[in-house]
């Protein structure tokens, strides 16, 4: 059955919870499952093998975990910015800080701070996730995000994004269920469609896929699932609409 775009609704606060729980989970048991050799090898993220990319996945757990450790990162980040994407310079702190700990210690640390993250995102309360922050996306261009886009959506999509990311790097088994995965998918399928505002029908095949559609005379187009959303995120190209990007 075809689901319409407005029918996909976007993932509030409390889904996002379980989203982000679950999405942290299965991030730690892919890397729990590496062998020593797979942490140096080269993702899809440029400059960042595996180890790096987890730093940056732990910090974006860490950072929010408390908001003492939000403060730390949001002030740190608007004086490495500047003028710049406030979102690239977190990140690029997130590796800086923890570019010394081990594959075991990056384990640990992303074992505790999985479900402490998941809580605090939840109780962040309205005036910070009313900030607003500065970010270029995939396609060059700069938008605005409130901290409530960054906490819902966001921070889930990127980890599950990496976890792609991981296992293309080290040959490792992705996870896919239709309830979680799925779920990410539509969302991201559901902004794709607000973006370009176009019509068309979407096959998206595999276990997180669907079909979609929006309107009428647009052309089909059928995609493995998580390929899409690589194209989408930028890791990969496609013609059209494709060249409408998602930030994940």
């Amino acid at each position: 059955m075809t689901r319409t775009t407005t029918e996909t609704r976007r993932i509030d606060r409390s889904e996002a919870s379980t989203l982000s729980a679950t999405e942290n989970l299965r991030m730690l048991d892919l890397l729990r499952a590496l062998d020593a050799g797979d942490w140096s090898k080269p993702t899809d993220c440029d400059g960042w093998d595996v180890r790096a990319l987890c730093g940056h996945v732990l910090g974006g757990m860490e950072g929010f975990c408390s908001t003492r450790q939000l403060m730390h990162i949001m002030r740190a980040a608007k004086r490495e910015a500047g003028d710049g994407s406030f979102v690239d310079a977190m990140t690029a702190i997130q590796v800086r800080e923890r570019a010394e700990l081990t594959p075991a210690e990056l384990i640990d640390r992303l074992a505790a701070a999985g479900p402490r993250s998941s809580r605090f995102r939840a109780r962040v309360p309205a005036p910070l996730r009313a900030v607003a922050m500065k970010q270029e996306l995939a396609d060059g261009t700069t938008e605005s995000w409130k901290m409530g886009y960054l906490l819902d959506t966001i921070l889930t999509r990127d980890t599950w994004m990496h976890r792609v990311d991981v296992a293309r790097a080290t040959g490792r088994t992705l996870v896919l269920s239709s309830e979680h995965d799925g779920r990410i998918v539509a969302d991201a399928v559901g902004e794709w469609a607000r973006r370009h505002g176009q019509p068309f029908t979407l096959e998206l095949t595999g276990t997180a896929g669907g079909t979609f559609g929006q309107g009428t005379g647009g052309g089909p187009l059928t995609f493995d699932a998580v390929e899409f959303c690589r194209i989408l995120s930028g890791r990969a190209s496609g013609p059209g609409l494709l060249a409408q990007k998602v930030p994940f």
